[in-house]
């Protein structure tokens, strides 16, 4: 697990492209909020968070399907992380920011991350 990248994944790096191109600005992965956000807009008042399906159990994604190797020591690492994202998140949204969480699975269409990203923005 220590060649498990946390920050500058290939999801995050696709969402910070396409944040970017359509004109927002933002910080990453700031310390000083609870469970270090991805991407923090701080004049908007938002984060997203880019979550890995496997390691963030994306339900019903077939990128989220535990080895059967130590089947029960991941499905314990998996609920612990889903845990600690729901108590993150429920942290930020009592400091007053919104939260979207985009999944891996998520990125891999540049049109429709945009289309999800323009909702949040501009319907929040």
């Amino acid at each position: 697990m220590l060649a498990v990248r946390k920050r500058n994944t290939p999801p995050e790096l696709r969402v910070r492209r396409v944040l970017h191109a359509i004109g927002y600005r933002y910080r990453l992965h700031r310390k000083d909020l609870p469970g270090t956000p991805d991407i923090v807009l701080p004049r908007h008042r938002k984060i997203v968070l880019v979550h890995g399906c496997f390691w963030h159990g994306h339900e019903n994604c077939k990128k989220s399907k535990l080895p059967t190797n130590n089947a029960k020591i991941w499905a314990t690492k998996i609920k612990g992380n889903r845990l600690r994202d729901q108590r993150n998140i429920a942290a930020l949204n009592t400091l007053g920011w919104e939260v979207l969480i985009i999944w891996e699975c998520e990125t891999r269409d540049p049109l429709c991350l945009e289309a999800l990203l323009r909702d949040f923005f501009d319907n929040h």
